[in-house]
């Protein structure tokens, strides 16, 4: 027992280790093939590092519906939107309190509403299947046409220091599409091994699928998150740490359970649609009231995001 739960455990630090540095390179191979085939370093900042940043999500989620079991889709996608607004957001204010950007609440806030409503609704019927992914992925579409015509109406936008691009750095050729594959192959071997990892560790206390996807497997999809908020809050760039989870709870909800859903049905327990996903709307809802009705998201503010985080994962625990 001991023995098979320290394997697991040494198998799951390896998925989120794989999937952080396959983020990583997506990130990089794919801005420097973008740009040196002419595309604007502002457009390839708000759609092809903000989709990328999602890839882990995306890897597990459908690995995890097609080889295990759907209910770790879903479960990662609600409890990645709950701890990156929960723990990421409220681990980046406590570090330093963070200065909101009106802008970032403006244009995007709508978006991560509506995807999280969304979600919500097209669930009460107890299934996420081809039309609902369809929906998901048509709002995924406005999306990031929206930021596109954004990114040509104001220019260049603001990135954090280690995803800075520069148009100019157009020299992108083969070791950039190797490191593209060697991206995608690490995230499907990160994914796999999150999976493994995480059931053998929990599956042996009895935890369901769903309980493994929204707390280890979702912690684990978003380590990148998580690490680039706090890099960010610490530099001072407390636009990036909210933009970063507010972009990732977007794509999360639309292009990951868009896809999924059209790759295979997704079914949602009667129980999800009682707690899970309110407590994800209602974590939407707080955020987003942070956001609109203060200048700055405090420590203490923080604080209480994380104290929401652990509550949410205490009630989530068998009686």
């Amino acid at each position: 027992m001991a023995e098979s739960l320290l394997v697991s455990g040494a198998i799951l630090l390896a998925g989120i280790v794989l999937l952080y540095l396959g983020a990583e390179l997506l990130v990089s191979a794919a801005s420097a093939l973008a740009l040196s085939h002419g595309v604007r370093a502002a457009t390839v900042g708000v759609t092809v590092v903000a989709f990328a940043t999602t890839a882990p999500e995306l890897f597990v989620s459908s690995i995890g519906g097609l080889t295990s079991d759907d209910s770790i889709a879903l479960g990662n996608i609600v409890g990645s939107n709950i701890t990156n607004i929960g723990l990421v957001l409220g681990t980046a204010a406590f570090l330093r309190p963070m200065e909101v950007d009106k802008d970032i609440l403006r244009q995007h806030g709508p978006f991560m509403l509506a995807a999280a409503v969304a979600l919500v609704a097209l669930a009460l019927d107890g299934r996420l299947a081809a039309f609902d992914g369809a929906v998901l992925l048509s709002m995924l579409a406005a999306f990031t046409g929206y930021l596109y015509y954004q990114s040509q109406q104001e220019g260049d936008v603001k990135l954090p220091e280690d995803v800075e691009m520069d148009d100019a750095n157009t020299n992108a050729g083969p070791r950039e599409y190797g490191v593209l594959l060697g991206s995608v192959l690490l995230l499907l071997a990160g994914s796999r091994a999150l999976i493994v990892g995480g059931s053998g560790v929990l599956e042996s206390y009895g935890f369901s699928q769903l309980f493994i996807g929204l707390t280890i497997i979702a912690f684990g999809t978003s380590v990148p998150e998580l690490a680039t908020s706090v890099v960010s809050a610490l530099r001072d760039e407390a636009d990036f740490s909210i933009g970063n989870v507010v972009g990732s709870n977007i794509y999360n909800v639309l292009a990951v359970i868009g896809v999924v859903s059209l790759i295979v049905p997704i079914s949602v327990q009667s129980s999800t649609v009682r707690f899970e996903l309110p407590v994800m709307l209602g974590f939407t809802f707080v955020a987003l009231g942070l956001m609109a009705f203060g200048d700055r998201i405090t420590r203490i503010e923080g604080v209480a995001l994380i104290g929401g985080y652990v509550g949410f994962l205490y009630f989530l625990l068998p009686s």
